[in-house]
């Protein structure tokens, strides 16, 4: 069977998901679900993705994504492997953590997005994990954007996280009494469908009919527009059937980004091109500027070797690692450099 198109584009809603290898565990520890999150809160800065929801299961996951620019399948890709060789590191095992290619179904914005988010949070209720006697059950599962995100004030929320749209509200005008509200409403889902709330949720007629197959959520009209996408001239399949757009603007997470960014470094570092070379790669400047293409770009740790003369994408890993770890002593001009881009070690 053929497999599923992946189309992307600048704005899409997904229903990303993935289960475990044999459908075995995900996570361990908490410890394990923590590292999730954080290499979460990394592909989104390097993306400049969006999460409208999540849940963290046993031996699976689910998000609602936003991608603002064209980039699902080389975010995702370094999103499972990196999770992945941190699993394995952490846990001293080895192989495939997640099994076989993750689902990335399509989801039209209005009421089909307004239902995944129920559908995601109500997944620890679908397992009878949680009560239900009550609405602030639901907040007993600690693993979900409902109780770490949707129910927090916006001052404890995680900076990728994006709750208005759900809410109904702007960001800056968001209530106690709004978060509340929600709340309820889930609450009051739970009780309707009992241990099957959210299987049977479907906000309209016609179009897709399920929340977890398929490649599209959402109305016919909503499917005749994708379908249209697919047949531009500027949409191509390769050889694994994924699709993308050959002619798109450069995304501002992309090469583009990383190029500007490393002119931009080597010249706060008063650093020039016959200097970058006769500098080892353990060279706090050179170590800094890769530290924050890697952070902020999707460019691989193989073109910063090969940008910032680093030897190998081993030696760019590791020098990044003695960075975080404090390893790396960096000066007044690092440090002015970080702040203006806004990162910090």
């Amino acid at each position: 069977m053929a497999r599923q198109p992946r189309i992307e584009y600048a704005g899409a809603y997904y229903h990303v998901m993935s289960r475990g290898d044999r459908r075995e565990a995900i996570f361990l520890t908490d410890a394990d679900r923590e590292r999730y999150l954080e290499t979460l809160g990394e592909v989104c800065e390097r993306t400049g993705w969006s999460i409208h929801a999540w849940v963290l299961m046993d031996n699976h996951y689910h998000w609602l994504l936003e991608t603002p620019e064209a980039n699902l399948v080389e975010g995702m890709k370094w999103f499972q492997n990196t999770y992945t060789r941190r699993f394995n590191s952490r846990n001293r095992v080895w192989g495939h953590v997640f099994g076989g290619r993750y689902k990335s179904i399509l989801v039209e914005a209005g009421d089909y997005y307004q239902t995944l988010v129920d559908y995601i949070h109500l997944n620890p209720v679908r397992a009878s994990l949680v009560e239900t006697s009550h609405a602030e059950d639901l907040l007993a599962y600690k693993w979900s954007s409902l109780s770490q995100c949707y129910m927090q004030p916006p001052s404890k929320r995680k900076g990728w996280m994006e709750v208005g749209t759900r809410l109904g509200v702007l960001p800056d005008q968001e209530r106690v009494k709004d978060r509340k509200q929600y709340l309820r409403y889930l609450h009051g889902i739970a009780l309707e469908e009992g241990a099957e709330a959210g299987k049977k949720m479907s906000p309209a007629q016609g179009g897709q009919s399920t929340l977890t197959r398929g490649w599209f959520w959402g109305s016919q009209e909503f499917r005749e527009k994708l379908e249209n996408l697919l047949k531009k001239p500027g949409v191509q399949k390769d050889q694994k059937s994924k699709t993308k757009p050959s002619k798109i603007k450069v995304p501002k997470h992309g090469l583009d980004e990383a190029q500007r960014l490393l002119r931009e470094g080597l010249q706060a570092m008063e650093i020039g091109n016959n200097e970058l070379s006769q500098r080892k790669g353990s060279y706090p400047s050179k170590v800094v500027i890769a530290y924050v293409i890697h952070a902020k770009t999707i460019a691989s740790q193989t073109w910063i070797a090969e940008n910032l003369a680093m030897k190998s994408a081993v030696n760019v890993s590791q020098q990044i690692g003695r960075l975080k770890r404090g390893e790396i002593k960096i000066g007044k001009i690092e440090k002015e450099w970080l702040e203006s881009v806004k990162i910090s070690t």
